[in-house]
């Protein structure tokens, strides 16, 4: 299945809530989720019909994959991997989605949105132990130190973006040095932790069938 390109908050209007696909947008009185009177895309999206307990399962899954920016192949490697270790399967599956290096730039506030921290991470902006980490899906460990490498410190972009979330609160299981322009992964997150609204219960349901 090809990425999606076409416009972002289509997405959100989809899944029927906001998922600050867009940055600074998202969080601003423009964004198209805060008028109650949206309605799912389409000739027919006002029309929602009483869904079934399938299409709530998918629904929460592609949500899910969305809120990440995680292709369909990945989402089900990250689910077999979860299955294989230790602990509540949906519980570890959100914890390896979250500890990717895209979403750990993001939660620092290095990037406005996930996808944007997604192309920062492709361009080589960031190192992960003082080395050159371009894989926006490498998965970090406790004790990593993230930080913008020294070429891009000087980026007006970047300082612009951390600056404007400086004051964006940061999860408990990252350290954030903002002189320094880096963080560090100081626990693994647990499901408690994680502000997104996801019923992960669902989507082990789905891939248990």
């Amino acid at each position: 299945m090809a990425r999606y390109t076409g416009p972002v908050c289509k997405m959100c209007r989809r899944e029927n809530t906001k998922l600050f696909l867009k940055g600074e947008k998202c969080y601003s009185d423009k964004c198209a989720m805060n008028n109650p009177k949206v309605q799912a895309p389409g000739q027919h999206g006002a029309r929602r019909k009483k869904p079934t307990e399938y299409s709530t399962q998918l629904r929460e899954k592609q949500k899910t994959k969305r809120y990440y920016g995680v292709m369909e192949r990945q989402f089900r490697n990250y689910f077999a991997l979860a299955e294989k270790s230790s602990g509540q399967t949906g519980d570890r599956l959100l914890q390896i989605l979250e500890t990717r290096l895209d979403n750990v730039v993001y939660r620092l506030g290095y990037a406005m949105s996930r996808a944007e921290a997604k192309q920062l991470v492709s361009h080589g902006h960031f190192l992960v132990n003082g080395q050159k980490v371009d894989i926006p899906s490498y998965l970090i460990k406790v004790g990593d130190v993230i930080s913008v490498a020294d070429k891009s410190k000087d980026s007006a972009k970047i300082k612009a973006v951390a600056e404007a979330n400086s004051s964006r609160p940061v999860v408990k299981w990252l350290e954030k040095d903002l002189d320094q322009l880096s963080g560090k992964v100081v626990a693994l997150p647990q499901t408690e932790d994680i502000d997104l609204p996801i019923e992960v219960h669902l989507i082990v349901e789905l891939y248990s069938k």
